[in-house]
């Protein structure tokens, strides 16, 4: 990783280098790119790590013509390459060997995103052999681009949502050992790729005795043994020698989400942080509801509509204001779009070229205004000022309990999740709290209708667990008054400031900020003297006594395990800002931030539902009682589990789960047995939609259906039931002789765990 002050490339130009380079169909990056037509076929890896980097149109500049997923169908195209940017796994393989079979494309140029295993590549020989198409293939690559990138220095190994290395799959009870031993090669894969990419040999630092430590001592072989394979060794050998200047190195620090899980709950008050929390962003596309005034409903309200809006490198409003606090926000976009339109009145009158740039401006201008509008609409609605503030002034010690309290107890201030938010933070940075205290609390939650408690659940078992030094978690910070925000929304807007609170936030340094300020900085601390020192161009494994011989780091690159977010990764910016600020060597740090998924409090806390530990004993011991071998073989038995468990999957669902969790063996095992009802507990609410069924049909809304109307909707549609099995339901209902079925009863019968019916 190149000194800043020489003009670095970042990792995101590293990488859409490389891609540029694929699509060039791996010619010399110093040859002209290859404008030739060309197909693009990805898989959902492939599309995530092109999205942020490429937009259509400049993905046609390159000479992509179409862009389609590997799992879609697709016509034959003749005369014309097909360039493959996919994971290397069985379902992969096998369709290519299906594309080779129907010789869709005249060439194929394979790119896997991580290096095909020999297995999968002697199944893809086998392939072509047998469709007699391997002239066809003209090239097969290796690439090490297993990461998505999205922006100059923050990257991240999966989208949210991807259960393979989410923080629940890192830490739920019940994970085995071989499932944590692909989780650790994966991530260690996906690092050494950003390290083969940047083209940097890093020293490691962790904690010992996390899954850092872990992670860590595997990368730090799998470099090791890149760079003892001097033929095929993807780092230059400047950047192997340089033991006594390892300054000019980066260090690599891995950390634990475990460290500080306050920050992934704290409301936050920057534009892009608030995007991501408070908004539909990701993969840097934000989506808001908008109110489509050309439509009147006969309400004589206006309908809202999704929108969407790219908010790319290439904005330059967006690379400029996405990391400030709100207030910093600077200009009126119609004052700013007023003066461009002026700025570029001359340029008019000479040269109407200038034309679809001004337009470009204007619509960059009006759509962060709507984003903006959208931001404080929630800010007001749901009060976030005022959550901002009390969780700055708790992790500062500076708010009383009775505060506390009557904000968790007011019905107009923010969501039952918002709620949540604030105590769990207050959980946290409170050394003790008595059960009673606990139990205080739950109930003011409960009757605000918070009903996502499993979270404080865990919470309880993780500071138990990590016997955490609380103190980790508290801030210098708080907050003063100051303006905010009005400069970016019109102050003639609707949605004008009128009832949000004025706050300027103190800075300070997150957790992991403090930490890697110490280990680049080389300065001992308590918090870091004891973390593993890994030198892959040495080969004893930790030579932490020598670390403290040596001079600091220019470069870190900081990794999260168990999900990052965008107020760390803020936060290290404004500590280099600083940095550079205070000092008076010309010296330029750069520090990289990398995590296993960006996630918000939101997504956070959806998965610590998961982590109900009396109800996984409950799942352990109902798949015991009917599953004694340990698994099941058919998705008959799954199915009888399930709805013993008062779940009421489908057939067709049945029958996915069954396909997608089951092992080579054909069975399905608890830990899948657990991943099945995570997914579709997720997905259903029997009881709301049984309702709502026989609702549609109870058109004077009686409460009630006749039992002959019943017994033609059990018969005649969807899983159609016998006239046998309906006798049954009506027998156990006790109707009467005026044939009332009150479907309430019903819907309670048809949910009921099977071990509570008698």
């Amino acid at each position: 990783m190149t000194s800043p002050s020489n003009g670095p490339l970042s990792l995101r130009d590293h990488q859409i280098a490389a891609i540029k380079q694929i699509l060039n169909l791996n010619t010399s990056s110093s040859a002209t790119v290859d404008t030739a037509w060309k197909v693009l076929i990805y898989d959902e890896l492939g599309q995530d790590i092109i999205a942020p980097l490429f937009t259509v149109k400049e993905l046609h500049n390159l000479g992509v013509t179409l862009h389609l997923s590997l799992k879609s169908d697709r016509d034959p195209v003749d005369e014309i390459a097909a360039v493959y940017f996919i994971m290397p796994i069985k379902d992969s393989i096998s369709r290519i060997g299906k594309d080779l079979a129907e010789c869709l494309y005249e060439s194929y140029y394979l790119n896997f995103i991580a290096p095909i295993p020999d297995d999968l590549l002697g199944a893809l020989a086998t392939g072509a052999l047998e469709s007699n198409s391997q002239q066809t293939i003209t090239k097969i690559y290796n690439q090490y681009l297993d990461f998505i990138t999205l922006e100059d220095d923050l990257f991240c190994l999966r989208q949210a949502g991807k259960d393979s290395i989410s923080y629940y799959a890192l830490n739920h009870p019940p994970i085995r050992d071989i499932d944590k031993k692909e989780i650790i090669e994966t991530i260690a894969d996906c690092l050494f790729s950003v390290c083969a990419i940047l083209g940097s040999v890093p020293i490691i630092r962790c904690p010992k005795g996390e899954m850092a430590e872990i992670i860590g001592e595997r990368l730090y072989k799998k470099i090791r043994e890149n760079l003892c394979d001097h033929r095929n060794s993807l780092f230059s050998f400047d950047s192997i020698n340089m033991e006594t200047l390892s300054f000019q190195r980066p260090v690599l620090v891995i950390l634990d989400r475990s460290i500080d899980l306050a920050s992934l709950l704290h409301h936050t008050w920057t534009y892009q942080a608030l995007a991501h929390d408070i908004l539909d962003f990701k993969s840097n596309r934000v989506e808001i509801e908008e109110v489509d005034e050309s439509i009147v409903l006969n309400d004589g309200q206006h309908p809202t509509k999704r929108r969407s809006y790219d908010l790319m490198q290439t904005d330059k409003f967006w690379k400029q204001q996405k990391g400030k606090l709100v207030k910093g926000i600077e200009g009126d976009p119609q004052d700013l779009a007023s003066s461009q339109l002026n700025d570029m009145t001359s340029k008019l009158t000479s040269a109407v070229s200038s034309l679809p740039e001004l337009l470009e401006r204007k619509k960059l201008l009006d759509a962060h205004t709507n984003i903006a509008t959208a931001l404080l609409d929630q800010i007001k609605k749901r009060k976030l000022d005022i959550f901002f503030e009390t969780e700055e002034k708790i992790m500062a010690k500076q708010v009383q309990e009775k505060i506390l309290i009557e904000i968790l107890s007011d019905p107009t201030a923010g969501t039952p999740e918002d709620k949540l938010r604030l105590f769990l933070i207050h959980y946290i940075c409170t050394p003790m709290m008595t059960q009673t205290e606990l139990d205080q609390y739950l109930t003011i939650l409960r009757e605000v209708n918070c009903t996502c408690l499993a979270a404080i659940t865990y919470i309880k078992r993780w500071k138990s667990m990590n016997n955490m030094n609380i103190v980790t978690q508290e801030r210098e910070g708080g907050t003063t008054t100051m303006g905010m925000f009005s400069n970016l929304v019109n102050k003639a807007s609707k949605f004008a400031m009128d009832g949000v609170k004025n706050l300027v936030v103190k800075q300070y340094k997150l957790p992991v900020t403090k930490i890697v300020d110490c280990l680049m900085e080389n300065r001992s601390s308590p918090e870091t003297d004891g973390y593993r020192y890994f030198d892959p161009t040495l080969r004893s494994a930790d030579n932490v006594s020598s670390a403290r011989y040596r001079q600091g780091f220019n470069d870190a690159i900081v990794f999260m395990i168990g999900g990052g977010n965008y107020i760390e990764y803020q936060n290290l910016q404004e500590y280099l800002q600083d940095y550079a600020k205070t000092r008076s060597s010309t010296t330029t740090k750069r520090i990289i931030y990398g995590c296993t998924e960006i996630i918000n409090a939101s997504q956070f806390i959806e998965q610590s539902k998961n982590f109900k530990e009396e109800e996984i004993d409950d799942f352990r011991q109902c798949f015991q009682l009917f599953a004694p071998q340990g698994f099941v073989d058919t998705p008959d038995k799954l199915c009888f589990i399930m709805r013993s468990l008062s779940m009421a999957p489908t057939i067709a669902e049945l029958k996915r789960y069954f396909a997608k969790y089951k092992k080579d063996a054909g069975v399905v095992e608890f830990d899948d047995f657990l991943k099945i009802v995570w997914e579709h507990r997720a997905t259903e609410n029997a009881p709301n939609e049984i309702s709502a069924a026989f609702q549609h049909y109870d058109t004077q809304r009686l409460g009630y259906i006749d039992s002959k109307q019943l017994r033609y909707i059990l018969t005649n549609t969807g899983e159609k039931l016998t006239d046998r099995d309906v006798d049954l339901i009506l027998r156990e209902l006790n109707v009467g002789s005026d044939g009332r079925v009150f479907y309430d009863n019903l819907v309670q019968m048809l949910t009921q765990p099977l071990a509570g019916r008698r």
